[in-house]
């Protein structure tokens, strides 16, 4: 399985640098799984593709202000000849100041983090890293409710890190003193924050947004609602990796990157009642599809549960659970165009792609959307 299979040429004028207003105003390319027909539209008429015999999968997590800025001291020597009012020279110590960015990635226990950290050969294991709501000047303190962190481990550019905060009060402290993650391709400022949270986040954790959630408004939602198509909750936090493209010529020799999901008990019931019912279950986004083909057996049944996954979805993967796809158009030689690809298959999703060049369809994050769909199983086909 060649990388060079999943590969295209992007013109840069098509990645995307802010959110289209309103949210549900983006286009969405429809591509039938089986016959490889295109259409396209906006995202709100996604509501006329959706039946009370559809299950809308979403990923709940909440993007953190994960990107923090703080400095460390270094002690230095002053030479000069007159110190303190003296002669005759000697040596002073002062402080210096390094200015140090820290990139939060994954939790690891109650207060240690897996970050990403700049830059590295200044950060060596037992460094102190301070950080304040503003900058203050050396020597007056760190203000109430300051944050340290102590690095502890290294790992290339890599950094586990202890931070003397937990819990929600963490949480609030980098709310106030962190920057909002925004994706390395974004070169322009997010004027709204919130523009990079879906409006159903719920659990604090993700240092990247599911983006084919973004679409969604609730009013939106609501109308979906009004439906009768059922809408449950999963949860995975999205880490760094989801950035990173597979350097590895054959596929399969890629190490994966692990990620928290959950699925609860009385999720996971709903769910398998309503696929034993051949309702279509239509995951949001490859967090919520990650999720749901982890926790699924290969007889199709869910289990509930609190784990880590690794799970690598390319071209001759088995599907268990997943019956269409919500998603957006993802980086070349990602594991996530791989993961689209094992789903429509290689050629309906190259020529997916190439249709949304061709149409100037927005790409990566503030992106449009694509809704890789099947048809209802043959007992619901009267119903829709």
């Amino acid at each position: 399985m060649n990388l060079s299979d999943f590969d295209y040429d992007l013109p840069q004028e098509l990645i995307a640098q802010t959110p289209i207003e309103p949210r549900d105003h983006s286009r969405i390319l429809k591509l039938d799984k089986d016959s490889w027909n295109i259409e396209e539209s906006k995202f709100y008429e996604i509501l006329d593709e959706l039946s009370e015999n559809d299950v809308l999968v979403l990923n709940k997590t909440s993007v953190i202000n994960a990107r923090l800025h703080g400095y460390i001291t270094k002690n230095i020597s002053n030479s000069s000849p007159l110190i303190g009012g003296r002669l005759g020279g000697g040596f002073e110590n002062e402080r210096e100041e390094i200015r140090v960015e820290i990139f939060l990635h994954k939790q690891l226990s109650e207060n240690t983090w897996d970050c990403l950290v700049y830059p590295g050969k200044k950060l060596k294991p037992w460094t102190k890293v301070y950080f304040t709501y503003s900058p203050l000047p050396l020597g007056e303190g760190l203000g109430e409710g300051a944050l340290t962190a102590t690095i502890k481990q290294i790992s290339d550019s890599w950094r586990i890190v202890e931070f003397n905060k937990s819990g929600t009060e963490f949480l609030d402290i980098i709310q106030k003193l962190g920057e909002i993650p925004l994706p390395p391709y974004i070169k322009e400022k997010l004027e709204n924050d919130d523009r990079y949270q879906t409006v159903f986040h719920e659990v604090p954790g993700s240092a990247a947004a599911p983006t084919a959630s973004l679409h969604f408004t609730p009013e939106l939602l609501q109308k979906i609602q009004d439906k009768w198509v059922k809408i449950e909750k999963v949860l995975l936090h999205v880490g760094l990796w989801t950035f990173q493209w597979v350097q590895t010529e054959d596929i399969r020799d890629h190490n994966m990157h692990s990620e928290y999901i959950e699925l609860e008990n009385d999720v996971a019931e709903r769910l398998n009642t309503y696929k034993s019912e051949w309702k279509r279950i239509i995951a949001v986004g490859t967090t919520a599809i990650r999720v749901l083909e982890s926790f699924a057996d290969d007889t199709g049944k869910l289990s509930p549960g609190k784990t880590e996954t690794s799970i690598f979805i390319y071209p001759g993967y088995t599907w268990k659970f997943v019956d269409a796809i919500i998603t957006n158009f993802h980086l070349p030689k990602s594991t996530l165009i791989m993961l689209v690809s094992s789903f429509a298959g290689k050629e309906n999703t190259k020529k997916a792609y190439e249709y949304a060049i061709q149409k100037a369809f927005r790409f990566f994050s503030f992106w449009d959307a694509m809704f890789i769909r099947t048809p209802p199983h043959p007992l619901q086909e009267g119903e829709k």
